[in-house]
């Protein structure tokens, strides 16, 4: 028993090796804490030891979804209990995602439903097929874009009655870290407040739905490693994990990849993010 888990460890490490080796530069993970470069076995052991691993993406951004793929399957092969949470699916398509990942969906059935939450296919279909193949649970994350859309062009209180009886309430209070991301993000300045004020309450608003989500998920299934795919806005700690954190005890540990202007081994703090993922320059996939 000891050997066969020694075995699959090895070959998680080796399967997660293969993020370091993509296009034409080596990758590699900084620990944000005292930035030190990780190795490959310790990194993997760490997120052994928490409930949720938050992996940030850029959306489009070549290497990203390739770079989730292998942590996944290295988390995997190393005999964890393991879901796949996503940014790219609403909550209400999850009979979809659970028909897929038991054999009961046919790809164009999955692909048709997939273009009605995201786009980039070919990006992500390995991370569905993988999915599949090791009946892996997958959990929709999202609420409609028409909700977060009208919030961010027209503010929280401009949704229907029968809408904000359904959604948790918002009020956007970020401290000046958040205020700072969010600015940049649009391209806002300092007399743009009733703009700001309205994309921040939608900013808001989407990651507490999605750590709704992703709490009844964790406590309907005690045990489970659920690896969470979001965009950057999201992933980092001042997102989803400080939605979590205000609910709940579940621990996370939170990689981003290094994104200009935005996240770098100079700037980020432990405030942040626990991990840079840096040099991930693979080309599209086919």
């Amino acid at each position: 028993m000891q050997s066969s888990r020694i075995l699959k460890t090895l070959l998680a490490s080796l399967l997660f090796g293969a993020v370091f080796l993509t296009g034409h530069a080596a990758a590699h993970i900084v620990k944000v804490e005292d930035d030190s470069f990780v190795e490959l076995h310790a990194l993997l052991e760490k997120f052994k030891e928490v409930d949720i691993v938050f992996i940030g993406e850029r959306h489009g951004e070549p290497g990203h979804q390739e770079a989730q793929l292998q942590i996944i399957q290295a988390l995997e092969e190393a005999g964890e209990d393991v879901a796949i949470a996503m940014e790219m699916f609403r909550e209400d398509y999850q009979p979809v995602l659970d028909r897929w990942v038991e054999g009961n969906l046919t790809r164009d059935e999955l692909v048709e439903a997939y273009h009605q939450n995201w786009g980039m296919w070919p990006r992500y279909r390995p991370i569905f097929e993988y999915a599949r193949k090791q009946r892996i649970p997958m959990v929709g994350l999202n609420l409609s874009r028409k909700v977060t859309g009208k919030v961010a062009r027209e503010g929280f209180d401009s949704l229907s009655e029968s809408h904000l009886d359904q959604l948790p309430p918002v009020q956007c209070s970020p401290d000046p870290r958040y205020e700072n991301f969010i600015r940049r993000a649009m391209g806002l300045h300092s007399d743009d407040g009733k703009a700001f004020s309205n994309f921040c309450e939608a900013q808001l608003l989407w990651d507490k739905v999605m750590a709704i989500n992703l709490l009844e998920y964790l406590d309907d299934n005690p045990g489970k490693t659920v690896v969470v795919l979001a965009g950057s806005g999201h992933a980092w700690k001042y997102g989803i994990p400080e939605q979590i954190s205000e609910r709940s005890d579940y621990d996370y540990l939170v990689l981003m990849p290094e994104i200009d202007n935005r996240l770098s081994r100079e700037t980020a703090t432990t405030e942040e993010v626990d991990y840079l993922l840096m040099g991930v320059e693979q080309g599209p996939l086919h």
